[in-house]
Parts: C-alpha cells; structure tokens; sequence
C-alpha cells in the first residue's frame, strides 16, 4: 500500500507539481539533492561549487509555483556554505523552516524530523555533532532544540527518509492543492430526491480528525453521483443486479470494486456506460472480480484520455 501511495505521489508532482510542464522527481533521492540551486559537493580534502544551472528545480520552486509563497528566509537561488558542517546545519534550518510554514499551512507533520529530510552523509553529521553536544551548552542551544536523539542504521534512515518526503509531499498537496476544490455548491449535492435519505458527511472543520474539509467535499461528490448514477448505469448489467445504496466515507475500501469511479466517470461520459460498464460485477466478491471491474475502469479511462500514467 506504501509503495503504491509513493508512487501516485511521484507520479502527480512529476507532472504537475512545477512550473513550464513536467519534472521528473525521485522520492526521496532528488528531493534531497536538488535542495539549492547551487549545491556544494564535498570530494576528500578538495571542496568545490557544483552549478546545478539555472533550470533546476528545487523543492521551494515546487512550493512557489504550488502556493505562490517563498520560504521565509529562503530565496529562490540559495547556496549552501562550503564547510560540510555548516552546510549541514544550513539545510537542517532550511528543513524545520520548512516543515515550520508548512504546518501554519494547516499541515499534519508533527512526526517528521528536520533530520529526516537530509542525505545520509549529513544526517550522520547531524548524529554526531548532536552526540558531541554538551548538556547546558548555552552557545549551541538554539541551534540544536531537538529534546530526542533518533539514531538509526543506514538502511532504516532511507526508509524514513522516503516515508518523510512522502509524507510531506502528501501535506502540500492537501494544503495547496485540495483547497481548489470549490465547496460554494454542496448544499446542491443532495438535492436530488433520490439522495435527500442518505447520511450527511458534515463539512465543518472539526468534525474529522481525517479528512480535510476539501476531502469531504469530494466525498459528498462522490455519493451524490453514485446513488444518481447507480440504477441506470447498471440497469441493463450483464453480471449481477442494480448495486446497492452505499455510503461512501473513505477514498480506499469503498472504492475498490470500481463501482464508485465508475458511477463519477459514466456521469460526465455516459458514452461508456454500453461500452464499458455494463460489463463490471455489481457485487463482487472474489479478488478476480475486483480486478476484472477495475480493468474495465482502466479501460474507460483510457477511452477518453483520462488515463494519467494508470497502470494495473
């Protein structure tokens, strides 16, 4: 399930989380190495400035372009100091400011560490100046205001360095991007007499610790075409009865069977309702059918250009 929600998040910042079209990203790998547009790369005793040019793209060209907004502190052509400990306390500071803007954002990130956002070269750099810190050092206690000490092996550091970046990745896009859904009409989603019995998914902001109230508004959306679509999309199905009434609270288990995306998508293209979705189960129960429903999905997807990178 992780593999698959990193993917989807690579998949849409590379496509349009950047100005001037595409960017192709790596999680965590060029999010940590893209960090400046001029990086400092240190090689034995020799330390050089490595020009990344003017083209490349940084995690804050990402926010910018996302949220119209510079990094406080953080100018769109940072450089990094050429002594590996001070570049390594610099783009620790880059990180928490960060984190920082984008939890007054209204982002959940209380669980990522500066840290976790570095290399690993300098995340080992990081362990040992903290290790060497001493206790009621006043010089270093602003620096250094982390009260726990994460030590981790090599190979569980990338695994939560790349939970990290997709974690923070994933909040952006619920910060930035979510709220562009238009929420001015929801009371026109359950007007239909058809949907006036179903349960109410409240949009207020504190009546979920889950979803955002962007996130269930496009829940609301989601009911309302599936109860309007679902007796005439599958009146005349091949595989089974009209499905039934459903309520559809969350964006994973209730929309495995393909029926839900399918009652959205016959909504704007009911063209490939004879095509396609005659043809799905309307009430599957083996994993075989799950699929054969969601091939079908692919399928019209990929009928009306919809298809976004969608693989099965």
């Amino acid at each position: 399930f992780f593999q698959k929600t990193l993917t989807a998040v690579k998949n849409w910042f590379t496509l349009f989380g950047w100005s001037k079209g595409q960017n192709p990203i790596s999680v965590p790998y060029s999010l940590r190495r893209d960090v400046c547009k001029v990086q400092v790369t240190s090689s034995q005793d020799k330390v050089f400035k490595q020009n990344l040019g003017k083209d490349t793209k940084t995690v804050y060209d990402m926010l910018f372009h996302l949220s119209g907004r510079l990094l406080p502190g953080i100018t769109s052509s940072q450089s990094l100091p050429l002594d590996p400990v001070e570049r390594m306390l610099q783009l620790h500071w880059q990180h928490s400011t960060l984190l920082a803007f984008l939890k007054s954002q209204g982002a959940y990130l209380s669980h990522v560490m500066p840290e976790f956002l570095l290399e690993p070269d300098d995340y080992k750099k990081w362990i040992k100046v903290q290790s060497e810190l001493k206790v009621g050092d006043v010089k270093n206690s602003d620096i250094f205001s982390n009260k726990h000490l994460f030590i981790l092996e090599d190979s569980i550091f990338e695994t939560m360095s790349k939970r990290a970046w997709t974690d923070v990745l994933l909040q952006v896009y619920k910060v930035f991007v979510l709220p562009r859904v238009s929420s001015c009409n929801i009371t026109d989603l359950f007007s239909l007499e058809s949907v006036q019995n179903m349960p109410r998914i409240k949009s207020e902001p504190l009546s979920s610790n889950i979803y955002s109230p962007y996130e269930r508004t496009i829940l609301t959306w989601l009911n309302k075409h599936y109860e309007k679509n679902r007796k005439t999309v599958w009146k005349d199905c091949q595989k089974g009865e009209v499905p039934p009434m459903r309520w559809i609270v969350n964006f994973d288990r209730d929309l495995l069977d393909g029926l839900v995306l399918a009652a959205q998508l016959a909504a704007y293209c009911p063209y490939l309702v004879a095509t396609h979705f005659v043809r799905m189960y309307t009430n599957p129960r083996t994993p075989e059918q799950f699929l054969h429903n969601c091939l079908i999905l692919v399928n019209a997807m990929h009928a009306v250009s919809l298809a976004i990178d969608i693989k099965v």
